[in-house]
């Protein structure tokens, strides 16, 4: 192949210098404002720019501008891709642009002029494929696993095609056979699908007005509250071997007095003893349970 490039092509655009005296790659036209340059000028340009780059050595200064001027002047291709994701809601539209163009990045070290496409026509489809790859994994309130992701959409498709059908919502069983999973993989992927969005503590909650209706509830106050006794469950196991090194008698004592909830008297009076030898009791049988259960710490 001849690395002599065609003469630039007539523009339409302003930024462009018309001659390639000042360019870094000979051959090619220096671009002095690559936001100036129209698309239609883009288009044209860059058939000449990557006719050029298949010569270049990649990693030359020339290379790095052939590649990078590409990447400019095909800005408005990311813009025009990414204008059906902008009612997504999620993140700034700024971080989609971006992403968009790795998508263009990644058409342009692919693309290949012998393929006799637009470059446009091949570039689209990997810009959206970055965009819906990164709406795939940043807008999820809770993550979870991809494979879960990917069964959200493809239940929300089934969901509307099978409600169309039958004129109702379909059963699990009947997405489940529409899709050839299991009926516990679509309940799996329905329980994923609420962890797409979440919504704030400070919402009004069911059946009230908001803050300024009758009952001024939020969400977050109807959630509850700890259990005290949730915090006693790892004592509890911690205990259960301690009382069984405890012989018959003091166990029987332990379970008058904690699990009856017997008064000292009237354990004495069962046993045929005082209520001090009781006391006494007690306090050495909890005295080696509080010892033994500081060693397991």
């Amino acid at each position: 192949m001849s690395t002599h490039s065609p003469a630039a092509p007539a523009l339409t655009g302003t930024g462009v210098a018309t001659t390639t005296t000042d360019s870094p790659c000979d051959g090619l036209p220096w671009i002095e404002d690559t936001g100036k340059v129209s698309p239609r000028d883009a288009r044209k340009l860059s058939k000449l720019f990557f006719d050029r780059l298949q010569v270049l050595e990649e990693g030359t200064p020339e290379y790095q501008y052939a590649r990078n001027t590409l990447i400019e002047m095909n800005q408005s291709l990311v813009r025009f891709a990414a204008r059906r994701f902008r009612n997504l809601g999620s993140g700034d539209m700024e971080d989609v642009l971006q992403v968009g163009t790795i998508g263009l990045i990644k058409a342009i070290d692919r693309f290949d002029l012998s393929r006799e496409v637009e470059f446009s026509s091949f570039a689209v489809p990997y810009i959206h494929g970055e965009i819906k790859r990164f709406f795939r994994d940043t807008t999820w309130a809770v993550h979870v696993p991809r494979r879960l992701q990917e069964l959200r959409t493809d239940l929300t498709k089934a969901q509307d095609l099978l409600t169309d059908k039958f004129g109702r919502a379909p059963t699990v069983a009947e997405l489940a056979g529409h899709l050839g999973l299991t009926e516990a993989e679509i309940i799996d992927g329905r329980v994923a699908a609420n962890g797409y969005t979440a919504g704030s503590l400070d919402l009004p909650g069911d059946g009230d007005d908001g803050p300024g209706g009758s009952g001024g509830r939020t969400f977050a106050d109807t959630l509850g509250e700890c259990d005290p006794a949730m915090e006693l469950v790892e004592d509890f196991q911690s205990l259960a071997p301690l009382l069984e090194s405890l012989d018959e008698r003091q166990r029987e004592i332990v379970e008058m007095r904690f699990g009856r909830e017997m008064t000292q008297t009237e354990i004495g009076a069962e046993l045929g003893v005082s209520q001090m030898h009781v006391s006494r009791l007690l306090s050495g049988i909890l005295r080696t349970l509080r010892t033994g259960m500081l060693t397991e710490e």
